[in-house]
């Protein structure tokens, strides 16, 4: 699956995307990100606060207990603010 990384997810991780194929057993975003957290520190440090994070699979909002089997593309960014 793809994994894309905005604002300041991708400045601290250093890459704007990137192909993953997690091991057997995740399921979710929550158990993605755990995983995640493990390969690098870079990544430790980036999902240091997870309640700071928004995530979508295949473009569509979800949240961090949302299953993951057949997505293509999760999405992990900061909140929008607008004005």
């Amino acid at each position: 699956m793809k994994l894309l990384y905005f604002a300041w997810l991708r400045e601290r991780i250093g890459v704007g995307s990137e192909d993953v194929s997690p091991p057997e057993g995740i399921e979710t975003v929550r158990q993605l990100v755990d995983w995640l957290k493990t390969r690098e520190p870079r990544y430790d440090h980036a999902f240091a606060e997870t309640a700071a994070i928004r995530v979508a699979i295949d473009q569509e909002q979800a949240d961090f207990d949302a299953p993951i089997a057949g997505a293509r593309e999760i999405a992990l960014f900061p909140p929008v603010t607008g004005g």
